[in-house]
């Protein structure tokens, strides 16, 4: 059991409002970038998603992929829904992967990214390009959805440190166990006694 004194509830909630906030700021703010300009740009709501999903709980990283793979279907002219599952599969995923297994560093999000973006470039070429077998659907493979690969995957570098300084300043720290609070007293009782 974590304690927390009552200013330390207040200041946590406040962060944690606040963090919100601004992760839902900088969503709007790459949605609004994903629907200016050509085609061919990043789709910076996989690596946003995905940030969030690496400091996060279950839930909220559900939410949050759903959210943005909703802003992906409508910015793209999708089928409504589909991007929002995919997304909510791979923000639980990686979620439980950061939580599980690895530690937060730029390299682990770097491929876990990479072979995100990668399988949802794929799979809407398959479903949106392949499957009704239009002529020369392989150009647009390689000349459209490989590009779009690569601007995401090199621009997760500035979405990650977006994300890595919000969390920096706006992440509540983790406080003292109880049984940690009766060692760090018994140290200071055993000082003040010699």
């Amino acid at each position: 059991m974590k304690l927390r004194l009552p200013r330390e509830k207040r200041i946590y909630y406040i962060k944690t409002v606040l963090r919100w906030i601004v992760y839902y700021i900088i969503i709007i703010l790459f949605f609004s970038t994903m629907n200016a300009g050509t085609w061919t740009k990043p789709i910076l709501l996989v690596p946003a998603a995905l940030c969030i999903a690496v400091n996060n709980d279950l839930m909220a990283s559900a939410f949050t992929g759903a959210v943005c793979g909703f802003l992906i279907d409508v910015g793209c002219g999708r089928l409504f829904g589909y991007n929002a599952v995919l997304l909510t599969v791979f923000c639980v995923a990686v979620s439980l992967l950061f939580e599980l297994y690895l530690r937060d560093k730029f390299i682990n999000f770097f491929w876990i990214n990479a072979v995100v973006s990668f399988i949802q470039c794929c799979l809407d070429f398959e479903f949106y390009y392949n499957i009704w077998q239009y002529d020369h659907a392989e150009i647009i493979f390689y000349e459209k959805t490989l590009k779009v690969w690569a601007y995401t995957i090199i621009s997760s570098l500035f979405v990650y440190l977006v994300f890595r300084l919000i969390n920096k300043k706006l992440m509540p720290r983790e406080h003292l166990t109880i049984k940690e609070i009766i060692d760090n007293n018994r140290g200071i009782t055993q000082f003040s006694k010699e």
